[in-house]
């Protein structure tokens, strides 16, 4: 129902139809990167670079190569459909064996390799894995030692180190295993386990429709060039990582630079050694390059695009590296149940909106924002839920009919849980999660148009805006601030005064802490319970 107001175009009601102009592709992953070994057979596919500075690389006919001879090893030891698990860091093997699970017909259960003993086997046994493929250690975490201490208490769990290669990869590819690959791009390809900002994760099951056409129409809408060397600081077990940074350079014939772990500098040195001209990102990850850089002699890198988000992204944020590395930085906006992009900045957006929106939707989704009581989409312009439907949204929650009906209603929508508004244009403004709406005394407040208010401060880094449970108010609003500590002396008051200043009374904190760091998930999102945990707990220090 996109109802334009009377003789004019804009809409009336915050519901954006599916724009047609693109073109959906009916391909797997392994149809995909069959595709590209044919056509970019000797261009470089991906360089994985080590925490040690030393790296690996293929070309897309030695990727394919691989992969194959993976898919021959899991057919062996699995029958189709069945769930192979990874629980590696960002190694060049992730790749290999993402692209293996695919063109066998397996679903891929991509595991953070920081999970402990007890996450581990939720993960395996909700999941009913079959295979699990991990890396002996991570950091200074023995993930061996972990893995002989979880599968005793599974059967029938078949587990297998990086480090037996000839198990999980054959010497040779089997025709008959590259013959019988998938053609349906509607069948279930990865499990992704939710990050859980709200409580005991979810496993999502996506579809080859959904990663391949996200991937395609998000590298589309941000203009990247065919070609081009993109660098992936991003976890490969989350969807921002597997997906976005390794299926679109896929798409475009280009080559990811896949880095085992973030550190700053040396990603810094990777993107000038590597020529790299398109950057992945979180917040976390693109201020401490910025950071990082400040202290650098040598000049910044100069990059094309910077494409990512996870978060509101400060306006700040954006200036300082469109400034320091003349990219258009462009914020994406989504979750794991949508592959995971809903909406995005474009390079020809306007200054305003590409600092305080998250764009527009993708091509071929439709986007409305519903009332969360009645389910009624809303006026334009009206904050409500964050609802869209298309060819990227998850199949179910594995093992989950209840949790999936809530989330997809009857006309076929997912609904986000996050809060957000639709101007006129169809431009996306996102206020906050429903979850962590506090309602006080009948206001209904977002934290995070507070937290992005504080960040506006300059004694304040970050911030994250709670509930707390309250006799009088039903709940009051309670700020965990992470301060500059180079300054002076930090004064509470003023930053109270500059809240007072720009919001309404109501919505300045009544309650106030201080953090050295704030609890998140893989991809950058503050986990609002572990906060409000915390503060009962008495675990923050109180201003």
């Amino acid at each position: 129902m996109a109802v334009l107001s009377g003789g004019g175009t804009g809409l009336r009601y915050a519901h954006v139809p599916e724009d047609q102009s693109a073109e959906l592709i009916d391909l797997t992953v392994g149809q995909l990167l069959a595709r590209r070994a044919q056509t970019h057979a000797d261009h470089v596919a991906v360089v994985g670079v080590r925490h040690d500075g030393s790296s690996g690389r293929l070309t897309y006919a030695q990727l394919y190569d691989e992969a194959a001879r993976v898919a021959t090893a899991l057919s062996a030891l699995a029958d189709r459909g069945s769930y192979v698990a990874l629980w590696a860091p960002n190694v060049l093997e992730w790749t290999i064996i993402q692209y293996g699970a695919a063109l066998a017909g397996m679903v891929l259960v991509a595991l953070n390799p920081a999970l402990r003993a007890e996450e581990l086997h939720y993960a395996l046994a909700h999941s009913r894995t079959t295979v699990l493929i991990h890396a002996d250690t991570n950091r200074d975490d023995d993930l061996a030692a972990v893995v002989a201490g979880v599968a005793p208490g599974l059967d029938g769990l078949v587990c297998i180190s990086l480090s037996e290669r000839d198990r999980w990869q054959t010497a040779q590819a089997s025709p008959t295993v590259l013959d019988s690959a998938p053609t349906d791009a509607d069948d279930a390809v990865m499990l992704q386990y939710t990050s859980g900002t709200t409580g005991r994760p979810k496993g999502v099951l996506l579809k080859h429709r959904s990663l391949v056409n996200v991937a395609k129409l998000t590298l589309e809408v941000a203009e990247v060039e065919p070609g081009s060397v993109c660098l992936n600081p991003l976890p490969m077990f989350h969807t921002a990582g597997c997906v976005i940074a390794t299926l679109g350079p896929l798409w475009i014939g280009g080559t990811v630079v896949l880095v085992e772990r973030f550190r700053p500098a040396p990603v810094l040195e990777a993107i000038l050694r590597e020529r790299v001209s398109v950057l992945f990102y979180v917040p976390a990850i693109l201020g401490a390059l910025l950071e990082c850089q400040r202290s650098q002699p040598a000049p910044a890198p100069r990059l094309k695009v910077i494409m990512g988000g996870a978060s509101n992204v400060p306006a700040t944020m954006i200036e300082a590296a469109e400034r320091v590395f003349g990219a258009s930085v462009l914020n994406l906006f989504g979750q794991t149940e949508l592959a995971p992009v809903l909406a995005a900045t474009r390079p020809s957006d306007s200054r305003e909106d590409q600092l305080s929106t998250v764009g527009r939707p993708l091509p071929r989704v439709e986007c409305k924002i519903v009332d969360p009581e009645s389910g009624e989409t809303v006026p334009i312009g009206e904050p409500g839920e964050i609802c869209a439907r298309g060819y990227q949204q998850f199949l179910q929650y594995l093992h989950d009919p209840d949790a999936t009906a809530r989330a997809v209603d009857a006309d076929g929508f997912v609904h986000t849980g996050d809060l957000g508004a639709l101007d006129e244009r169809g431009y996306l403004r996102v206020t906050g999660r429903l979850k962590d709406l506090i309602i006080r005394g009948g206001e209904n407040i977002s934290p995070t148009e507070i937290e992005m208010t504080l960040v506006g401060h300059d004694a304040v880094l970050d911030a994250a805006v709670v509930g707390l449970p309250d006799d009088r108010w039903g709940e009051i609003v309670a700020a965990v601030i992470r301060v500059d500590d180079q300054l002076p002396q930090f004064v509470k008051d003023d930053v109270v005064d500059y809240l007072a200043q720009r919001l309404a009374p109501f919505k300045v904190p009544a309650r106030w802490f201080v953090t050295d760091a704030f609890p998140t998930t893989p991809t950058g999102k503050v986990r609002k319970f572990a906060v409000r945990d915390a503060i009962a707990a008495g675990d923050l220090q109180e201003l």
